[in-house]
């Protein structure tokens, strides 16, 4: 241990590999079925979608798969990222935890994502694509890819949930800065779209509805473009794991090894990207520190939801996946951490979660906001909605070593600042904001509709 506060690595100590987690991984994938013919999915049907180098990426067993140049000299406008540790609100609580934080808000767009963003949009450049499609929850994931795209020169178009499009308008300001068309989802420019406002004309729309818009755009264009994802498939959380490469080496200046790591959990990329490094340490070199992935009570996939074959959009045009899901058809309520509102989870994390070797909370909107307040005051820095849910887990992780009298080690991962959130900081201050409980009936209805998947023996 040090009595240093920030701990910073150079250029020269920037990952040169990503970590896939399948080649050290317990649990075996499981496969990715035809949305139509539930028979394994095949890379012409994926290549539809995305790159072949992408596909590969996805199948991949190999520990290790080396980071493009070109990729590494964009991530330089920002990486590496710097860990803190968080003194000041460790007197705030009078605990003996020592609580860091690795911050990825310093990135161009304010979070994690351009990590796989970047890595996306310099994949599909290379295989000769025009023009991408993605969706976006809060925003920070249409920003980014916003941004890589502009960096390669590439088109795209942001299908936006329409409640995070109303809450967030800064971030689609951003996006169209970076150069990027954002509409509104669910929007009359889909078949699907078209046919969700025919059934509920007021749709706040969701992630789910999202995806199988941009994907149908994607998949009917004659291959004219091609569609991005942000969270949840392994090559985007493969992308992610720069931030624990690097979170090793910066404990390792601190001179302390975290007893428990945490991140926010959606999809699972930001989780995964400083989790999955730590845990191939627990695996191979007998490291015990424990995974926290933390999610809202309003959308408790890890904590709620079944481990089952999934479709990963609400239109059933996605791949299905084994996942912990809250059905595909769920319609979350309209919490502020738009990007933690997806109805199932990154099927690698999933399956690690069902085994044992992570572990997850599930916080109330209230109890993170007042989380968020506390870091600010004390750290200075406004976190973004879905970060905070991780510095609620680690504030109630540094009052646990308060109670026992124990010093522990925390490491949280601070996904993205807050700067355009600040309409939902307004609700909370002026005491406006509501808890959202597990809709425990609408998720029993919507896990009826879960596809009926037979696999070979």
């Amino acid at each position: 241990m040090t009595d240093q506060t920030r701990f910073l690595l150079n250029e020269t100590n920037l990952p040169k590999f990503w970590y896939n987690i399948y080649a050290d991984s317990p649990v075996s994938p499981t496969p990715v079925l035809h949305p139509g013919t539930m028979e394994p999915v095949t890379p012409d049907f994926l290549s539809v979608l995305f790159p072949m180098e992408l596909i590969m990426q996805e199948i991949s067993s190999e520990r290790y798969i080396e980071i493009p140049e070109e990729v590494r000299e964009i991530y330089k406008l920002y990486r590496p990222t710097p860990l803190l540790r968080a003194r000041r609100l460790e007197k705030a609580l009078g605990t003996p935890a020592h609580i860091y934080y690795k911050n990825e808000g310093v990135s161009p767009a304010g979070s994690h994502k351009p990590n796989t963003a970047i890595a996306q949009a310099y994949y599909n450049k290379a295989a000769g694509t025009k023009a991408l499609t993605t969706e976006t929850g809060a925003g920070q994931w249409g920003s980014s890819l916003a941004f890589a795209c502009n960096v390669f020169g590439l088109d795209l178009e942001v299908y936006m949930v329409k409640i995070s499009y109303q809450q967030k308008p800064y971030r689609r300001n951003l996006m169209e800065t970076y150069g990027a068309k954002v509409y509104a989802s669910p929007t009359d420019l889909t078949n699907y779209g078209r046919s969700v406002l025919a059934e509920t004309p007021n749709s706040n729309g969701s992630l789910g509805i999202a995806i199988s818009e941009a994907v149908e755009v994607a998949a009917t264009s004659n291959g004219t473009k091609k569609y991005s994802l942000g969270s949840v498939l392994n090559h985007v959380l493969l992308h992610q794991t720069v931030i624990g490469e690097e979170a090793l080496k910066q404990m390792d200046l601190a001179n302390e090894y975290p007893d428990v790591v945490i991140g926010c959990v959606g999809g699972g990329s930001n989780f995964a990207g400083i989790a999955y490094p730590f845990l191939r340490e627990n695996l191979n070199n007998g490291k015990r520190t424990r995974l926290v992935g933390v999610e809202p009570t309003a959308t408790p996939s890890l904590t709620k939801g079944i481990y089952a074959f999934d479709y990963g959009d609400t239109a059933k045009m996605a791949p299905i996946v084994k996942m912990h899901t809250l059905g595909h058809d769920f319609m979350p309520p309209g919490i502020h951490a738009g990007g933690l509102r997806y109805h199932g989870m990154a099927p690698s994390l999933s399956a690690l979660h069902d085994a044992g070797y992570i572990d997850a909370v599930a916080v109330k909107q209230k109890g993170t906001f007042e989380a968020a307040v506390m870091f600010a005051k004390a750290e200075g820095i406004v976190p973004a909605p879905e970060s905070a849910h991780a510095i609620r887990a680690a504030i109630d992780e540094a009052l646990d070593a308060k109670a026992r009298d124990e010093k522990r080690v925390i490491l949280f991962n601070l996904s993205g600042h807050g700067h355009f959130d600040m309409a939902a900081y307004e609700t909370y201050l002026s005491g406006k904001l509501e808890d959202y409980e597990y809709p425990a009936e609408a998720i029993r209805e919507s896990m009826s509709k879960l596809p009926k998947v037979t696999l070979p023996a």
